[in-house]
């Protein structure tokens, strides 16, 4: 597999220049006007059918509700998490309420789509993203207690990043992306 370190030269600043931090600023605040905007972002993102299957958690620090997301993180993500400015839970609606009736066989793909508008507005204003599973989902769930139909899926740290991006990155060339999938000829 072929790797690639420079995106192309005309793609957008905000994609080339997005990275996932490793370290916040802890004390960079994220406001409320900032909240807003990034849950605008991700409410104009595309779905299957206009479903919107997403919903969100908020925290931030020095809130209550942050200790009851800290509480759960994966020690190899509360070592940076815990500085963002702000944690967000994101949900899918899978079913609709207690059934097994699927709400939208998209959701996971849709709420995707929200991540990324979220991150890239994020981008947008100043702040950086960093998405990351490495939590107790089953007590993160316990915790929350979402609506039925609804699942916890990830979570993403948004706030001030504390470091610059790296010099190279590492990411997989577009010949690779297109061929992948495929098995190789014979």
């Amino acid at each position: 597999m072929r790797r690639d370190q420079e995106p192309l030269g005309d793609i957008h600043p905000l994609l080339a220049g997005r990275f996932s931090p490793s370290r916040f600023d802890p004390s960079a605040a994220v406001d409320d006007h900032a909240v807003s905007l990034l849950l605008e972002a991700a409410r104009w993102a595309p779905s299957a059918g206009n479903s919107q299957p997403w919903g969100f958690f908020l925290s931030r620090p020095g809130e209550p509700e942050h200790e009851r997301v800290v509480r759960h993180l994966a020690p190899s993500s509360a070592r940076w998490a815990t500085d963002a400015g702000l944690l967000v839970v994101a949900l899918t609606r899978r079913h609709v309420d207690e059934t097994q009736l699927l709400y939208s066989e998209f959701a996971d793909y849709d709420l995707g789509q929200a991540i990324a508008h979220m991150t890239i507005q994020a981008q947008a204003m100043g702040l950086a993203a960093h998405q990351f599973r490495a939590f107790d989902l089953e007590g993160l769930t316990k915790e929350l207690e979402p609506s039925p139909g609804w699942a916890i899926i990830s979570m993403i740290a948004l706030g001030r990043a504390a470091e610059e991006p790296p010099a190279r990155r590492d990411r997989r060339s577009i010949t690779d992306l297109l061929s992948a999938p495929w098995p190789l000829p014979e």
